[in-house]
């Protein structure tokens, strides 16, 4: 049964209220079909934003990165981030440019970053962004050696405190203005996958495996 998560005073929705959402299930369908997040924090009061694949399981967020990145440096002392996913669904084009708008699905988590230092842990959230993204890749792959995951850093953010904002629907007019004489209407927007394209250097005799032929974002 879904979850209804009862907003925190950072996390409720103030502008446009009936847009809000914080049912978990819910907010877990926007992060499960994105994997770009942007992240939120300050070092020396320098805000600082920066955009990084994530990956889900169950109440947990991790991100990745370089050990030696400023964003990974600074997570893993528990500073607070925000964490922020969109899903953009359409243009939504009015009679009048000021009540042109966009339908769109996003998410809001506020938390804690914390360090994965457990190596059995470690490499299976290494595993959960790999499959987040692209699943089926990750035994089809080499695995990470020691080398690499030394130099790579892995945080869990936890999915206490959040929210979400939802617009779907047609334009929304003045009564005034539906009698103007231009197109109203959405022009839907969607991420595809093109033909994937063969490296160079690859054995002809490589077929592209199914989890590329067939891949989409869509649950």
């Amino acid at each position: 049964m879904s979850e209804t998560q009862m907003p925190t005073t950072r996390t409720r929705v103030v502008r446009e209220a009936d847009r809000a959402v914080y049912d978990r299930d819910a907010v877990y369908c926007i992060l499960d079909e994105g994997f770009l997040c942007h992240t939120g924090f300050v070092v020396d009061g320098q805000p600082f934003v920066i955009p990084t694949s994530y990956g889900r399981k169950d109440a947990s967020l991790y991100i990745h990165g370089s050990a030696a990145s400023r964003m990974l440096r600074q997570m893993k002392d528990g500073v607070p981030v925000c964490i922020t996913v969109t899903l953009l669904d359409g243009l939504v084009l009015a009679r009048s440019v000021f009540n042109h708008s966009m339908n769109y699905r996003s998410v809001v988590i506020l938390g804690k970053a914390t360090l994965v230092d457990d190596p059995e842990e470690k490499l299976a959230a290494l595993r959960i962004l790999s499959e987040h993204i692209l699943p089926g890749r990750w035994d089809d792959s080499r695995q990470p050696n020691e080398r690499e995951l030394k130099a790579t850093s892995v945080l869990r953010v936890p999915i206490e405190e959040f929210s979400a904002k939802v617009r779907v629907g047609p334009p929304i007019d003045d009564e005034e203005d539906y009698s103007f004489p231009n197109w109203a209407g959405v022009l839907p927007l969607e991420m595809k996958a093109g033909a994937p394209i063969n490296d160079a250097r690859l054995d002809p005799g490589r077929e592209v495996p199914p989890y590329l032929t067939s891949y989409s974002r869509r649950p």
